[in-house]
């Protein structure tokens, strides 16, 4: 998949890696939709993007503000060919966390994307192909501690472009499944865990212990570049492809090594 010519969304562009992304894309040819629910975020992105990007703001787990990006994408640039279901949050702790909280984790992090595909899927299989980026993330092959929303909804989302992959591939929809560690973003500067502040700092701790903490821009370049090649994984960190193995070869081991691993950071 090349990008040049290509008419993509980006939810959760205001910022950090959506952002990022955008700003790759439009540089390697293709028009974007800046999508984010902070409408005024999204229109600063595609204003530094010039006459190539348009803004919308919405909460992209509402099935109705996808089908508006949609028409807006179609209506500013032509059918869309990408869609980055890159919005997400961090959600509560753990076995305290609300029913308001795991609620909105699996909202944004996996409802948003099995909407986003039910309004492209069909129109792709019918022209022959498209493409479909879910960013999960490193907690949804290994897990998050400090974090059991996050965790869990973060593998729901693998699972879930697991499933579309092996469904649709053979009829033209390529997905790929960004599964990144620490990013320099807002999640890491404490919005994982908002309103938990001895859990985000757990998990955050957890996230920059385990791997360097990785540039938006350094994410976004090798998402095209896997994008390119049609990967499905994209491992912008690629220790996480030997800790996914190391889990899958001795669970038990595994789930050891990081009751270990979390009892350390607790000091």
């Amino acid at each position: 998949m090349e990008i040049a010519g290509k008419v993509g969304i980006v939810t959760g562009a205001g910022g950090g890696i959506g952002a990022a992304l955008a700003h790759r894309l439009v540089a390697g040819g293709a028009r974007v939709v800046v999508a984010d629910i902070d409408a005024d975020t999204a229109a600063k992105v595609a204003g530094e993007l010039g006459a190539n990007a348009v803004a919308v703001g919405g909460d992209v787990a509402d099935e109705r503000v996808i089908a508006e990006l949609i028409a807006t994408a179609e209506r500013a640039f032509g059918p869309v060919d990408l869609y980055f279901a890159n919005a997400g949050i961090g959600g509560g702790p753990g076995l305290e966390s609300t029913e308001a909280q795991w609620a909105a984790a699996l909202e944004v992090n996996v409802l948003a994307h099995v909407r986003a595909a039910r309004l492209l899927v069909p129109g792709w299989v019918e022209r022959g192909g498209g493409y479909f980026v879910s960013t999960a993330s490193a907690a949804g092959l290994l897990t998050q501690i400090g974090s059991a929303p996050y965790s869990v909804t973060k593998h729901a989302a693998v699972g879930f472009a697991e499933w579309l992959s092996v469904t649709y591939g053979d009829q033209g929809v390529r997905v790929s499944c960004l599964c990144p560690m620490g990013v320099d973003t807002r999640l890491l500067s404490g919005d994982l865990i908002p309103d938990a502040p001895e859990a985000a700092a757990l998990a955050i701790k957890a996230v920059t212990t385990a791997g360097a903490v990785l540039s938006t821009e350094e994410v976004a370049e090798t998402v095209v570049e896997a994008m390119a090649a049609e990967h499905f994984l994209i491992l912008p960190h690629q220790e996480v492809l030997q800790m996914y193995r190391n889990k899958g070869s001795d669970y038990d081991r595994w789930i050891s090594g990081m009751r270990r691993f979390q009892a350390m950071l607790r000091g």
